[in-house]
């Protein structure tokens, strides 16, 4: 049996893309809130944003990649260097084709994005749904990792 005390998923948690998934998908502020201690106490560095938007590259996208960068920065999870934007970058590219994957050119299009990152690893997660119109809801995820170098 599990001690009480212990956070849920705790011992599921070894890596920023698990850490990353985990976090994106909370949807309420108390589960959030859960989450980012069990993250803190486990030395990881993490920030969170939503976007929502057409799935049309131009709207979309650019949302996700202005948000992801402002997010990094303003937080501190990165430092203005450009291995750090690539990494980033690479790992929101990498997100991004997994909420794309077979969505309609017009559908909407809303996500909570979660950026963790350790001393090596960058991770970003998108979670959150697409439709065409309200009844038509999809769930969707996309989940990217690039290593931070040197």
């Amino acid at each position: 049996m599990k001690d009480c005390n212990q956070a849920f998923m705790q011992d599921s948690v070894r890596s920023v893309g698990t850490a990353a998934m985990l976090l994106a998908l909370t949807r309420t502020m108390a589960d959030e809130e859960a989450v980012k201690r069990m993250l803190t106490g486990q030395g990881f560095r993490f920030v969170v944003t939503e976007v929502g938007g057409n799935s049309a590259v131009s709207e979309f996208q650019g949302k996700v990649t202005k948000s992801v960068l402002g997010a990094a920065l303003n937080s501190g999870i990165i430092s203005k260097t450009p291995t750090n934007y690539h990494a980033l970058l690479h790992a929101t590219d990498e997100a991004k084709r997994g909420i794309l994957v077979n969505v309609a050119s017009s559908a909407s299009i809303a996500v909570k994005i979660a950026i963790v990152r350790d001393e090596a690893w960058i991770a970003v997660a998108l979670f959150g749904e697409s439709a065409i119109h309200p009844l038509t809801n999809h769930e969707r995820a996309g989940l990217g990792l690039m290593h931070l170098g040197r």
